[in-house]
């Protein structure tokens, strides 16, 4: 049976039963990324599991003639800084380089002529999903530990293992495997509550530590943020890598136990709720296995860096799962803004990906830097309609014309 297990992936994948897509990122350089990079590929045959792309017109897409294009058009720019690799977009970004005149009217030309639209439709037949939000948190911090600066955030530790499983067994291609060595086995890396619990374990590793346990928690979800050191310097902080454990949500589990009714599990309202319920607050967030390391990036980058290795925009860069949208490329949404009903259409580009965000439609919306941003990420859990735009030439594995 096509990419049926064989007994010993089997057994591995028993031995390690948490595992991610992201890989360990290189060393900072100005065109490297910070964060782990995805593949960059068209679809192939594992992300028409989970979406289908359908070919549509221009009308089709919801708000397409009255969106502001210009915000999202240097961040489709970076995005071709990478994309250009790739014969599929070699021309598209050529031309896109070349642009003299740049306004909505010519945009939008541009965009007409050389793509075409693409509506997601999930495994399901569902041409709506989800969309939520995500943003650049400020902590206050110190590097060095203090009564006050007692949580610390962890750099990547030398023995985690990455296990490229791909590289044995064709049909598992992307899946990756974490762990550590326990004399001549390979076992399950150390649970956020075996790091909580025996701090110990990675001593040496402390990259910063902050005043806040909730916060931090939340860093790790946003993957990135910033530090406020006590002596007045800003410090980047970026994700380097996490401990293997799928994601597994607190505000789900809150609302399960009766604690938070389900309109109030937003970030602000798990917050609330750890400030109403300390003696509670460690086991909670101990419910998620998934531990994030940080590396410390340079002060001069003008946005956190995405997994496709290029800073992200406010407004205009979203995650997406790159099983169903290739990482980089322009996504038009139709959706609302957070907690109303007004229209959110917008040019958007995909160079992100997240724990969390898997599904053939399902986007994180980055809001940007500063309490506003989080105000907007953490209420946002909105419908969502998404139109990939793709070169001429482009043909996905399964193609449907309207």
């Amino acid at each position: 049976m096509k990419n049926q297990l064989s007994f010993p992936v089997f057994v591995l994948l028993l031995l390690l039963t948490a595992c991610s897509t992201k890989t360990t990122p290189p060393p900072i350089t100005p065109e490297e990324t910070t964060k782990p990079t995805e593949p960059i590929t068209q679809p192939t045959e594992e992300p028409s599991a989970i979406s289908t792309h359908i070919q549509v017109k221009w009308s089709a897409l919801t708000g397409w003639m009255d969106d502001d294009l210009q915000p999202a058009w240097e961040t489709f720019l970076q995005s071709c800084t990478v994309l250009a690799k790739q014969s599929l977009w070699q021309e598209t970004c050529s031309l896109a380089a070349s642009m003299q005149q740049v306004n909505n009217s010519t945009l939008r030309n541009f965009f007409e002529t050389y793509f075409m639209p693409y509506q997601i439709i999930d495994d399901k037949g569902n041409d709506e999903g989800l969309i939520t939000g995500y943003y650049e948190p400020l902590l206050q911090g110190s590097r060095t530990p203090s009564e006050r600066y007692r949580y610390p955030l962890y750099t990547a530790p030398d023995e985690l293992l990455i296990i490229e499983l791909g590289d044995l067994y064709p049909e598992l291609k992307d899946l990756r495997l974490r762990g550590r060595l326990e004399g001549r086995k390979i076992v399950p890396y150390y649970s956020r509550a075996d790091i909580m619990n025996e701090p110990e374990k990675l001593n040496g590793h402390e990259l910063v530590w902050v005043d806040d346990e909730v916060e931090l928690f939340f860093l790790q979800i946003q993957g990135s943020g910033r530090v406020m050191l006590n002596d007045g310097e800003i410090m980047k902080v970026g994700y380097a890598d996490q401990n293997g454990y799928p994601y597994n949500s607190i505000g789900r589990l809150l609302v399960q136990q009766g604690e938070l009714p389900l309109e109030k599990a937003s970030m602000q309202g798990i917050k609330q709720w750890g400030q109403q319920n300390p003696a509670k607050l460690n086991n909670l967030l101990q419910q998620n296995a998934r531990y994030v390391f940080f590396r410390e990036l340079p002060a001069d980058l003008s946005g956190p860096i995405g997994a496709m290795g290029v800073p992200l925009t406010a407004g205009r860069s979203i995650a997406i799962d790159p099983r169903s949208i290739p990482q980089g490329v322009p996504v038009f949404l139709a959706t609302t803004w957070p907690n109303t009903d007004k229209p959110l259409n917008r040019l958007m580009v995909a160079q992100d990906v997240g724990g969390a965000i898997k599904g053939g439609i399902r986007a994180d919306f980055f809001w940007g830097f500063g309490h506003e941003a989080g105000n907007q990420a953490g209420k946002m859990k909105q419908k969502v309609k998404m139109w990939v735009l793709m070169p001429q030439g482009y043909v996905p594995s399964l193609l449907v014309q309207q």
